[in-house]
């Protein structure tokens, strides 16, 4: 597996840090930040998908 590119993390109210990151087969990953071992993949077009629905407030009634 090629190596994964973490960005810096992502933290919301209460420390909730996530961390999204690529590798170079077009893939994305997301993970709790420090927890990067253990993360869901999907296609770069998912991820981006996703976090624009969240956005959008698609995921609002999740909160």
């Amino acid at each position: 597996m090629t190596g994964i590119d973490w960005e810096e993390p992502f933290c919301g109210e209460g420390n909730n840090c996530f961390r999204i990151g690529t590798d170079g087969e077009g893939n994305a990953y997301i993970a709790v930040a420090g927890q990067e071992d253990r993360y869901l993949t999907d296609s770069r077009e998912a991820l981006r998908a996703l976090i624009q629905d969240i956005k959008a407030g698609k995921a609002d009634h999740l909160l």
